[in-house]
């Protein structure tokens, strides 16, 4: 997978991000881990938290 720049700080991440919204709404603990394990699995590392 080609990662791609995050703007000017030097750091590159996937050109997929995660959408952390679900997490203790659509999604309860157990799927939250099931769905962040099958993330990173697949190659992937940048989360959005939203926070």
């Amino acid at each position: 997978m080609t990662k791609r720049p995050l703007g000017r700080s030097g750091l590159s991440i996937s050109p997929l991000v995660f959408g952390g919204n679900v997490f203790g709404w659509t999604a309860d603990k157990a799927r939250s881990f099931d769905l962040l394990d099958r993330f990173v699995d697949a190659g992937f590392e940048t989360i959005d938290s939203a926070a």
